[in-house]
């Protein structure tokens, strides 16, 4: 079953504050969303609990009197491919995960003094062609699974009472539909508005901050205010800029709405002595608005935003407040692991807080809009964002279904929905996000340009195909976008990352942006700054190679680099089991790999060592031979080997130890590419690096022999967990020894229970090869640990975790 999609709302709104003060019967799934006991002038409620799922497609499910009793009992955010199974007959490009077809339902109700309010459902993201119904009324659909959308629910709805009924059809049954893992259903926020026929626009308050000086900045508002009713009224727009709950500039301003207009009013307060947002004090500040009419309040809402100027320049790079600063960027995409993309913030905020303790100051959102709270962390952590829209065009990319460049591709995907939306999904991604003062850019588009994928020009020479659409269509494909994001923020850079800049600039591509990003194209950099002096220059997707790092610290003109990957993610998968694709920093659980380390020794100021190591070549492999297998941080090798020691620092020198015995000391300036080299015989013990700077020490790093598993050892991220928010904490679990040394080739099954109002929400241990669903109770440990996830219910009383394995000691943890 197919419906047409109705087209999106073409208004802006704020972010909401508000709340609702429910009747909620809490032990019936069928979760009322109201009765509110008195009508606030603007009420935002979550609409995640309560919810029913089927992944049968039952075709009458949009009728309000259907009998979903036999459904499942679910929650969102909800991503049901992160179930499983998993399985070689689906597409590697989605982690071989499965799609298909779900439905949603949600039953509430709504007070008889809400009667007179307009109602809405805003969905943060739905994967994907989701169909909206209330009470067997189709109100809208969104085709694009990243997009936040609202639909809205009056006059369909009931109040007094009655109940009514969102039905949500989600159709991922076109799985192999993305060169990554998406996952499949409402995998993203829910939330009821109810506000006054006058009032904000959704999403539409814009505030920017176009003078800032150390005395005063000024803070430019444009409101965007909806009159539904069918009369003109008479309003006040009252303005108050807050700070730690302080109002510190205000401002008032009458206007007439007619019926059924929606106009914008522009405002200007100066706030005095500004608190600028920087990355080391990420300062945030908020609008508070009021619709005043007739001595009523008929609106309310609150919009956080930042002090802060930004700029690019062609020969300087990236400025922010005036000063210079090198982009040290990473790709993130949206999944979790074993959560698949139903990430609660806390599991985002010990990933975001990870990158940026190795000196990651910007994030890449790849090849996509981010979930809201992902932003809100970034702003409140202090990191940049390059915002992106999308990964292809139209006609469709690759997206390989046996494996990473294997086999026949699948063509399906968002260009099918390109030309009917990008439009509107690029102008409401620029709508909802555009007040995030970590925001520096926007990108409409990721290697849209790859050679022959679909698109071809002659430059290619011999790897030309005419039969293939023309690069030049990329301009025309392009055009509307750039002018769609321009016209709602002018206030940031437009981007692209080109996989071709010479087919680009064969057909003038990079000359609609105002930052041209660079993939994997390094060379290029001195030529094209010298052919085109004005052309501002990044790496926007590059590896993770030393020498890709010093062309940008070496050359003021490139404004800064995004590393492929911050984090290992889901799909791109080689051939089964293999699940995630490993380029990241940090692996699927979030811990680091050896490659953040070293990347920490060239982007963190604060001091630090860190040492792996691997089986050096046998000596008949002759000078210079690779390191015989991958580094490891372990020190448990075979007896008689030689092994080979890399250590990371930022520091002037290294000494290296063996048991207390010195195996040298070297400095900085004797690395190559950026690592310090020991080849030793393998003694089993501790080998500790010291780091020193002007002859004291500053951080040291030891490696410890493990002896065999005798316990499994529980570390939480945090002591408690509260009643607010996504109620959730983190568990690391390790396979010891007798003293508590991790065992690093333990892959010993855990089994995991609770006690209490807790619920595992997953499990994880970092293998891309490791095909149990995350819900699984039972993981081995990989490398001698994983990761545990757990969520409290809401309800009071303690919690106890509890982790066994044969053979050794179990743990138990207790958590407030």
């Amino acid at each position: 079953m197919r419906r047409v999609f109705c087209s999106a709302r073409d208004a802006s709104t704020a972010i909401v504050a508000g709340a609702l003060c429910l009747l909620v019967n809490a032990g019936d799934s069928r979760q009322a969303a109201g009765a509110a006991q008195t009508a606030s002038a603007r009420t935002v409620v979550a609409l995640d609990a309560g919810w029913r799922f089927t992944r049968v497609d039952a075709g009458n499910a949009a009728m309000p009197a259907f009998d979903d009793s036999a459904w499942r009992a679910v929650d969102l955010p909800h991503d049901w491919s992160a179930e499983g199974p998993f399985s070689a007959d689906y597409p590697s490009g989605n982690g071989y995960a499965p799609g298909g077809v779900g439905w949603y339902r949600k039953h509430f109700t709504l007070a008889s003094d809400l009667a007179g309010k307009i109602a809405a459902v805003e969905f943060d993201g739905v994967y994907d062609n989701a169909e909206v119904w209330v009470n067997g009324h189709f109100i809208c659909g969104r085709p694009y699974g990243y997009s936040s959308f609202e639909c809205p629910l009056s006059p369909q709805v009931r109040f007094g009472g009655g109940d009514n009924v969102i039905a949500v059809r989600v159709d991922h049954s076109r799985a192999a539909d993305s060169r990554w893992y998406t996952g499949s259903g409402i995998y993203r926020h829910v939330r009821l508005r109810l506000t006054d026929p006058v009032h904000i626009a959704h999403w539409g308050t814009f505030v920017t901050t176009p003078s800032v000086t150390a005395d005063t900045a000024t803070v430019h508002v444009e409101t965007a205010i909806e009159n539904g009713s069918t009369a003109a009224r008479a309003i006040a727009l009252e303005s108050q800029v807050v700070l730690d709950g302080a109002v510190v500039a205000h401002l008032s301003t009458p206007a007439s709405v007619t019926a059924g207009e929606t106009r914008t009013i522009g405002q200007d307060l100066a706030v005095a002595n500004p608190h600028r947002w920087t990355l080391a004090s990420p300062t945030m500040y908020s609008i508070r608005q009021r619709i005043h009419a007739d001595a009523a309040v008929l609106d309310e809402t609150e919009t956080p935003f930042g002090v802060r100027t930004i700029r690019f320049d062609s020969q300087k790079g990236f400025f922010i407040n005036g000063e210079p600063l090198k982009l040290k960027g990473a790709a993130v995409h949206v999944d979790a692991g074993s959560l698949g993309v139903a990430v609660p913030a806390a599991v985002w905020e010990r990933r975001l807080r990870a990158l940026k303790a190795i000196g990651v100051n910007a994030v890449r959102t790849s090849h996509n809009p981010p979930a809201p709270e992902f932003l809100d962390l970034c702003d409140r952590l202090g990191l940049l964002v390059k915002d992106e829209a999308f990964d292809e065009f139209t006609p469709a990319k690759n997206k390989w279904v046996s494996g990473w460049n294997a086999g026949v591709p699948s063509r399906l995907g968002y260009a099918e929905f390109f030309k009917a939306w990008s439009v509107t999904d690029v102008s409401d991604m620029v709508r909802r996000d555009r007040n995030h003062p970590s925001i520096v850019m926007w990108s409409v588009g990721n290697e849209v340009d790859y050679p022959n994928d679909p698109f071809s020009d002659p430059v290619l020479g011999q790897s030309y195909r005419p039969q293939n659409p023309p690069a030049a269509n990329l301009v025309t494909l392009a055009r509307p976008l750039v002018e769609a994001v321009r016209h709602l923020d002018a206030t940031r850079p437009v981007t692209m990352a080109l996989a071709s800049v010479q087919m680009s600039d064969a057909v003038n591509l990079p000359a609609l942006l105002d930052v041209v990003g660079y993939n994997y194209q390094e060379t290029r950099y001195a030529a094209d700054h010298a052919q085109f002096p004005n052309r501002v220059i990044f790496g926007s997707e590059t590896n993770h190679q030393y020498n890709n790092w010093t062309i940008v610290r070496d050359n003021a003109f490139v404004a800064g680099q995004f590393l492929w990957t911050g984090i290992d993610y889901l799909g791109e998968a080689r051939a089964f089991p293999n699940r995630a694709n490993g380029a990241g920093l940090l692996d699927l659980c979030g811990f680091k790999k050896p490659a953040a380390w070293f990347r920490q020794s060239l982007w963190s100021d604060a001091p630090m060592v860190y040492l792996a190591a691997s089986l050096a070549p046998p000596p008949a492999a002759g000078a210079g031979a690779r390191r015989a297998g991958p580094l490891e941080e372990q020190w448990n090798w075979p007896a008689g080997s030689t092994v080979a020691v890399s250590a990371y620092s930022n520091a002037e020198e290294v000494t290296l130890t063996l048991n207390d015995q010195p195996l040298g000391t070297k400095r900085l300036s004797e690395a190559t590419d950026g690592v310090l080299h020991w080849d030793t015989p393998f003694q089993p013990g501790v080998l500790k690096a010291i780091a020193r700077a002007k002859g004291r020490a500053v951080a040291e790093f030891s490696l410890t022999s493990a002896g065999a598993p005798a316990r499994v050892e529980l570390i939480l991220d945090t002591p408690s967990v509260g009643s607010g928010g996504d109620r959730v904490t983190q568990i690391e679990f390790r396979i010891v020894d007798r003293n508590g040394v991790r065992v690093p080739n333990a892959n010993t099954e855990v089994t995991f229970g609770v006690d209490g109002p807790g619920r595992i929400l997953g499990i994880g241990n970092g293998d891309l090869n490791d095909v149990t669903p995350g819900a699984s109770p039972t993981h081995r440990a990989y490398q001698g640990r994983g990761l545990a996830i757990l969520q409290a219910t809401g309800a009071p009383g303690a919690i106890v975790i509890r982790a066994s394995a044969p053979g050794i000691e179990a743990a138990t943890i207790p958590i407030r």
